[in-house]
């Protein structure tokens, strides 16, 4: 211990704020986002437009990207703030026990999926890996596929099980080391 510094005084890992993911009931992610900043806890619910065909017309809506999950920052200890909230389920983890998510990759999503066009896509594990080497998910690694005759990136959260699928360019990626 060091001179000065007395054990309580050391930042414990239920003090430090991080991102998790919130599992909740499901179409209660807009809501339960809405509530979690309403009580001073910072969320993250990117959301796609998608359009949706009634019997007399068709509309544009925003639906969540990641179908039943809302990110949060926070410390572990303010966990109440948002296991509180009315349709949320808990936070994801494994054991009992919240998981972080990486930081590099939380922040990258927030500031990459602000200008880029992304859609739900089922969660792979197989396929050709590549990392993002510019744009706004540079960092990312995710894998490629090809859609009439265009490339896609899919990004999966692997913590959650759920990725999306971003459109790339050939010479914006390289393979994963």
């Amino acid at each position: 211990m060091q001179r000065g510094i007395s054990h309580d005084q050391w930042p414990s890992a239920d003090s430090q704020a991080r991102w998790y993911a919130v599992y909740t009931c499901a179409n209660h992610e807009k809501k339960a986002a809405r509530e979690i900043s309403r009580r001073g806890v910072e969320s993250f619910l990117p959301l796609y437009q998608t359009a949706r065909r009634w019997s007399d017309r068709r509309v544009q809506i925003e639906m969540p990207l990641f179908a039943g999950y809302v990110f949060v920052h926070l410390a572990l200890c303010d966990r109440l703030k948002v296991l509180q909230v009315p349709g949320v389920v808990r936070l994801v983890g494994f054991g009992g026990s919240p998981t972080a998510l990486p930081d590099e990759q939380m922040d990258t999503l927030r500031a990459g999926l602000s200008g880029l066009r992304a859609e739900p896509h089922p969660f792979l594990t197989v396929g050709r890996r590549l990392r993002i080497k510019r744009g706004p998910l540079a960092g990312m690694e995710g894998i490629l596929l090809r859609r009439k005759g265009k490339f896609r990136l899919v990004i999966s959260i692997d913590l959650i099980q759920r990725a999306i699928a971003v459109d790339a360019d050939v010479v914006d990626v390289e393979p994963e080391r």
